[in-house]
C-alpha cells in the first residue's frame, strides 16, 4: 500500500507496536535509517511515532516530534500519522520506565502481510494464535542447530 494511501480496516495488513526503551533520556536518531529503509522497501508503514521519557523523579512526559533533537530524522519516516497511540497507552508505556529512561513507541503496519491477510479474511479465516518468538529463544535454537 503506498505511503499515503487511506487507512480502512479492509486494506491494512497486521498491525504491531513496539515499546523501544533507552537508557537515559536523550534520544539520538541511530535507529531512524534502519526504519526509514523498511519503510521505502515496503515491509512496513509506520502509522505512528511516539517518544517518552521518565525524569529521576518519576515525572513523565511525551515528547513531541517536532520539539526532539532527532526530529528531522524521524519526520522523514512517519510522514502521514494516524494518531493510533492515546495519552492513556502513552501513560502507560512511561509508568512501566525506569527512572531516566526514555522510549520509542511505534505503531507499523506489516505491510508485507497485507496480501495474505486480505485472503484469510476474504476466505473467512482467522488467526487463532500468533506470538513473536523472543531474542534469546531464537539465539538458543540457532546455537543448538549448531551444536549437532
Amino acid at each position: 500500500m503506498p505511503a499515503g494511501a487511506a487507512l480502512t480496516a479492509e486494506s491494512i495488513g497486521p498491525v504491531d507496536v513496539a515499546v523501544v526503551a533507552f537508557d537515559g533520556n536523550r534520544f539520538n536518531g541511530d535507529v531512524a535509517p534502519a526504519l526509514r529503509e523498511l519503510q521505502e522497501s515496503g515491509v512496513v508503514r509506520i502509522l505512528d511515532l511516539t517518544f517518552v521519557r521518565k525524569e529521576r523523579d518519576g515525572a513523565v512526559s511525551v515528547v513531541e516530534l517536532a520539539d526532539s533533537e532527532v526530529a528531522d530524522q524521524f519526520e522523514r519516516i512517519l510522514g502521514e500519522e494516524f494518531d493510533l497511540l492515546s495519552d492513556e497507552d502513552l501513560e502507560t508505556v512511561a509508568q512501566g520506565l525506569a527512572p531516566e529512561s526514555s522510549a520509542l513507541v511505534v505503531v507499523w503496519e506489516n505491510a508485507w502481510a497485507t496480501r495474505l491477510a486480505s485472503a484469510v479474511r476474504e476466505s473467512n479465516g482467522q488467526v487463532l494464535f500468533m506470538e513473536r518468538v523472543p531474542r534469546d529463544g531464537v539465539e538458543r535454537a540457532v546455537a543448538a542447530l549448531t551444536e549437532k
